[in-house]
């Protein structure tokens, strides 16, 4: 949200300066994030001065060129190249020195002497173009002969510039979230520290010039729309907005439309009351009725859309039709023009629950829909139904033709909260005076009901849907007297606290660590998703997904059942950007429903685990003159999934492994421990590739974290002394069946010789003419040591006897 220093300061009178109130707001909750410079002129016209062209002669060299001597003040007479046709002498212009620097666009050209056609010109005449003060390039522009050479450019022609905070509004201070609003917590601050004047521009003279168009107003949701206010213009004449209006808006980021619709949208910064202008031509039967369409009506919105309503979208309609979604968007049909000359003024208060639902239904978020979903305040909207009406008046020539209809049935309650010294001032840490709190109190607006010597019955306004408990106004005392001020105790008192073993956080932090240092990249993916991901999953059907009664948008309707997508949409968005060698990992929770079929609608069928992801795609290391081109493969996220597990101390060697069964991959394994799946990895299908739009093979691995950490846990650090006596080692060419994987080879070696056996590793595979069909060769390496003698031939031979003969038996194996 961005807030002007020049604008909140039409409501607080104060000289400090833009820094000084920024870090005021933000010691008072409205934090400042950035100050930027607005200017009406983009450069503020620096260098640019008023000059009067002294003398002026043809260029010998060229015909559409002319020497000029330009007078530009203090007796400082500059020789000036002009090709325009109506520089004359005796004008006054406007005249670039050199170094100034002009803006074609946002693209800056800096002014500088030079010679032109054999002439010296230092400086130049400009145009209103150059100057970024209009489109004419006609000619230079020719200024009132009153004008003084040397004023500064800025100064005559009357820049306006400002500081625009932009400012982090958190969803609970929309009471901040206007000028007023924020120049309000300002004068708050500065009423126990010196005085600041808070005021609103008066309306006290609103009154109706006649009461030619009267226009009826009829509530049929009282729950959604508790308050509504009109009022009626004629002989309105729609034209662009005068200079200080736009660039009030220009300065916050908006476009200035026309008087009309900047009016509404300058009240609602003002104030933080969203209003709306109906073209009032368009209003059938004279009457404005508030109610709901029934679902499927059709609606054409102000930016050209049709939309298909809800039965839950409150609409604002006339007799006949709808002509807007009530407090979020307006319609075609209804809106002001510039044929307009009638106008129907707009100010209610909408329920933020309805407005939240809608303007999610539909993908809308609109500055009305962003102060009413939070909570406006229901009693300025008669104020800004005034103020709104009054600037129309002045600035749109038009007259007031109706008393003001206030449909307000139930008003909305305050708050009523009491409020104890003692308990605020164990809160805070530090005793404030009574007088000190009552006087932040009323600065914020809220009444003092009853005072005695242990406390307050306060009334907190509606608006402030943030303070509704004891604590809250000890908040709001505290931000006001300031954070600052409470001194730290001389003592600190502290309380151990038990960390579980093995400490999650520390875990991740060694797996992250490693993993980086190995070049893979952290990602931190949205746990929202899109459910079409799981519409054709086996593994993840749709129907297991969380979902998200209002969803932000339809791509993020569902809780991610898998962190695969994320990464996938890490890695295309890569791709686009020419980076495709990519190494990434993540550490996340996915959430899925525990029985969908099930009735139950408690938190035990909404189940979360924490997940590890590793993507890798391109080549395994970037490309180097000593190091040829090599594509990453399955057997690069094998090696560094065993590394994760192995830094925690879980040895692969002793996991069960069979195939993943899982349809997210197109070939696949996972690992188990006593029969529960630890870690799942393989490469992506290419039509899963396909449809994301990702080149190249990606190779995925998943970790089920919570269950590595279970295991981590139960891992005791063993220290063995270095062997003092040599290992032997003995390799074999088994030939086997082509659906035994070397798993089997692996834990049955180990089975069979638990003694000696240190180390079984597969250096080489073969599957070609040299074998039977339906076979292949597994060269294996076995490692044999005894740590408290040397092995002999002869033991050495037992074993392998031992070992081969178990192979045989067991896995149909032959030696080769």
């Amino acid at each position: 949200m961005k807030l002007s220093y020049n604008w909140i300061r039409e409501y607080l009178q104060t000289d400090i300066s833009p820094r000084e109130m920024a870090r005021i707001m933000t010691d008072i909750g409205l934090e400042v994030e950035n100050m930027e410079t607005f200017e009406s002129v983009k450069g503020g016209l620096k260098g640019v001065v008023i000059g009067e062209v002294v003398t002026c002669k043809k260029h010998p060299g060229a015909d559409k060129l002319s020497i000029t001597t330009v007078d530009v003040g203090h007796g400082k007479r500059l020789p000036i190249i002009c090709g325009a046709p109506n520089v004359a002498a005796g004008q006054k212009v406007p005249v670039a020195l050199p170094g100034a620097v002009l803006f074609q666009g946002d693209k800056p050209f800096e002014i500088k002497k030079t010679r032109i056609r054999g002439e010296i010109s230092e400086g130049m005449i400009c145009a209103e173009d150059e100057l970024g003060l209009g489109t004419d390039h006609s000619g230079i522009m020719v200024l009132d002969p009153s004008a003084r050479p040397g004023t500064p450019a800025s100064e005559y022609f009357q820049l306006y510039t400002d500081t625009v905070f932009e400012v982090g509004l958190t969803p609970n201070r929309i009471d901040g979230g206007s000028h007023y609003g924020a120049a309000r917590d300002l004068a708050a601050w500065f009423s126990i520290r010196n005085n600041a004047t808070l005021m609103l521009p008066p309306v006290e003279d609103f009154k109706p010039d006649n009461h030619e168009l009267p226009i009826d107003v009829r509530i049929e949701d009282e729950e959604a729309c508790p308050r509504y206010t009109g009022v009626t213009l004629t002989g309105v004449k729609v034209a662009p907005s005068p200079l200080w209006l736009q660039n009030k808006l220009r300065s916050i980021g908006l476009t200035p439309v026309n008087n009309v619709v900047d009016i509404t949208n300058f009240v609602l910064h003002e104030t933080g009351q969203p209003l709306h202008a109906f073209d009032a031509d368009r209003i059938e039967g004279k009457t404005v009725v508030v109610k709901k369409m029934p679902g499927g009506t059709r609606f054409v919105t102000l930016d050209e859309v049709e939309r298909e309503l809800s039965e839950e979208d409150l609409m604002i309609c006339n007799t006949r039709e709808p002509m807007c979604i009530g407090g979020v968007f307006g319609g075609l049909r209804s809106g002001v023009t510039v044929t307009t000359t009638r106008v129907f003024l707009e100010s209610a208060w909408f329920n933020p629950l309805s407005i939240r639902k809608t303007a999610r239904r539909h993908g809308l978020n609109t500055d009305a829909s962003f102060h009413f979903e939070r909570g406006a305040d229901p009693r300025m909207t008669l104020y800004a139904l005034k103020r709104a009406a009054l600037l129309v008046k002045e600035i749109a020539g038009a007259k007031i033709s109706s008393d003001i209809i206030d449909r307000y049935p139930r008003p909305i309650p305050d708050h009523t909260v009491e409020f104890s010294y003692e308990r605020t001032a164990r809160l805070i840490g530090k005793q404030i005076e009574p007088e000190t709190i009552i006087s932040i109190l009323k600065a914020l607006e809220i009444e003092i009901l009853e005072k005695n010597a242990e406390g307050l019955k306060t009334r907190v306004p509606a608006y402030r849907v943030d303070v509704t408990r004891e604590a809250d106004l000890v908040e709001e005392v505290l931000r006001i007297y300031g954070y600052n001020q409470v001194e730290s105790p001389p003592v600190m008192r502290s309380s151990l606290s038990y960390a579980e073993k093995p400490d999650p956080d520390r875990a991740r932090n060694m797996v992250a660590d490693m993993l980086a240092a190995s070049g893979y990249t952290e990602i931190m993916s949205n746990s929202l998703t899109s459910h079409t991901y799981y519409s054709k999953s086996k593994s993840f059907p749709e129907e297991k997904c969380v979902r998200l009664y209002n969803p932000l948008s339809q791509d993020l309707d569902v809780m991610r059942q898998t962190l695969l997508f994320g990464g996938l949409e890490a890695i295309r968005h890569n791709q686009n950007r020419q980076q495709n060698d990519l190494k990434l990992y993540e550490f996340g929770h996915i959430y899925f429903m525990n029985d969908p079929r099930s009735s139950r609608k408690d938190f035990s069928q909404y189940l979360q685990e924490e997940r590890l992801g590793i993507w890798i795609t391109g080549n395994r290391e970037p490309l180097n003159w000593h190091r040829k081109e090599e594509t990453a493969s399955f057997f690069t996220l094998k090696s560094v999934a065993e590394k994760v597990l192995v830094r925690l101390g879980i040895d692969p060697g002793t996991l069960e492994q069979d195939l993943s069964p899982d349809d997210l991959f197109e070939e696949g394994t996972r690992y188990l421990h006593g029969g529960k799946v630890l870690l799942t990895m393989g490469n992506i299908p290419r039509r899963t590739l396909r449809e994301m739009d990702i080149r190249g093979p990606v190779y995925y691995a998943d970790f089920n974290w919570g269950y590595v950490l279970e295991l981590f846990a139960g891992q005791r650090i063993r220290f063995t002394g270095i062997p003092r006596f040599p290992e032997v080692r003995r390799d074999l060419a088994l030939v086997l069946d082509r659906e035994v994987p070397f798993s089997r080879v692996y834990e049955l070696a180990l089975q069979t010789e638990k003694k000696l056996l240190k180390n079984v590793n597969l250096f080489d595979v073969y599957e070609g003419p040299q074998v039977e069909k339906g076979k292949k060769s597994y060269a294996v390496s076995f490692v044999l040591q005894d740590e408290n003698k040397t092995l002999t031939d002869k033991q050495i031979d037992q074993v392998m006897n031992k070992l081969l003969k178990s192979f045989e038996k067991e896995l149909g194996a032959k030696l080769r």
